[in-house]
């Protein structure tokens, strides 16, 4: 078996967790796939060091270490290549790890395949400028609109399916996957709906409305997003808070349910709600 570990190295213990992993793997005969930038901290251990593209490609999966952002992405190219992620949380929350650094002698589960999968759904935004020029980005967790620099809100129109859906007098907006309802959308008012429900949320962020509040869709509608005063509110978009795109006069967005999904190995045995409450009460929310 060939693992592909991806880990952020400026979480304080991210190294050690890494060199103790890199050990149980090898200990379990399983080989290790690393990008070649982390050689130079990496290889003095049994490490094949290849582009990225390839290591991705080789490996049967990931192995991600660190907090919920290094997940999320090691998650899109785990999506991407089709592959099975496991999180091993060396930050602070890690509300999508599957391990603690404590529980590494787990690890022998990925050997011998005694573990269950959690498929959770992406999102795809699509974004087309004022000349027709197309761009997709995905999500695992949510696409945020949001205002920029500017401190005026943003007027917002949103349709789903060619129906009106509302006109938002807001700071922004959240579109959300259930993975997602325990972030962003959690901090602006929104619900924690329960990740094996698949559905869409849609979260006014600081809306100047006293009705407005989050929606949940169906996960197969397509929704069509324009900001109408972009050179007031100088408009970001955000996916999964990675890819940041400043939003130009006369773009357009579809929000839709993407064809990828992300596979997420659990190995303990472990609901959502354990880990809700565990992770909140750890948190003091």
């Amino acid at each position: 078996m060939q693992i592909a570990i991806q880990v952020n190295l400026t979480r304080e213990h991210a190294f050690d967790v890494t060199r103790d992993v890199i050990r149980q793997l090898g200990a379990l005969g399983a080989g290790v796939l690393m990008e070649q930038s982390m050689e130079a901290a990496f290889g003095a251990f049994p490490v094949r060091f290849l582009p990225p593209e390839d290591a991705w490609a080789q490996c049967d999966l990931f192995i991600a270490i660190g907090g919920d952002g290094t997940f999320i992405h090691a998650a899109h190219d785990a999506a991407r290549y089709d592959k099975e992620i496991l999180g091993i949380n060396a930050g602070n929350l890690g509300f999508l790890a599957g391990l603690e650094k404590t529980e590494l002698p787990l690890l022998r589960h990925l050997i011998d395949g005694d573990y269950a999968i959690d498929t959770r759904m992406m999102l795809c935004v699509e974004h087309t400028d004022a000349d027709g020029k197309t761009e997709k980005y995905y999500c695992l967790n949510d696409a945020v609109f949001g205002r920029g620099l500017s401190m005026r809100m943003c007027d917002i129109t949103v349709d789903c399916d060619g129906r009106r859906v509302n006109d938002y007098f807001a700071d922004g907006l959240i579109f959300a996957t259930p993975t997602g309802s325990t972030a962003y959308s959690l901090s602006a008012g929104g619900p924690v709906v329960d990740p094996t429900i698949e559905t869409v949320l849609l979260t006014p962020i600081c809306t100047h409305s006293l009705f407005a509040r989050s929606l949940l869709f169906r996960p197969e509608k397509t929704f069509r997003v324009e900001i109408r005063n972009p050179e007031l509110c100088r408009p970001l978009l955000s996916c999964d808070g990675e890819e940041t795109l400043h939003i130009a006069p006369g773009s357009t967005f579809e929000i839709r349910r993407a064809h990828r999904n992300c596979k997420i190995i659990r190995i303990k045995a472990e609901s959502f709600t354990d880990t809700l409450s565990r992770k909140m009460v750890e948190r003091r929310v």
